[in-house]
């Protein structure tokens, strides 16, 4: 399934960390924002993985949204293109 995955982090160790984890799910696009390709389990253990890495209480929040075939086909970049390679920018 693909997956668009967008946080806001407080900390910045906090947001290194769920930098990282995304990482190793799929790749990063802009700030803030990663495009995963994962199966279900994968993103049973990823949801498991950010909910342990952030604190609502300061404010932390993720959003992870399902991107259909279709919908993922049908993506529109304006402006400057997203990274073609992993980027360590946080």
């Amino acid at each position: 399934m693909h997956l668009a995955v967008t946080y806001d982090i407080s900390d910045d160790g906090r947001r290194r960390q769920v930098y990282q984890t995304l990482e190793r799910y799929g790749a990063w696009r802009q700030y803030s924002v990663f495009e995963l390709k994962v199966t279900k389990s994968q993103r049973v253990e990823l949801e498991s993985a950010l909910k342990e890495q952030i604190t609502p209480a300061k404010g932390d929040r993720i959003r992870i949204y399902r991107l259909c075939a279709a919908c993922h086909d049908d993506i529109t970049d304006l402006g400057v293109s997203p990274p073609d390679e992993q980027s360590n920018v946080i």
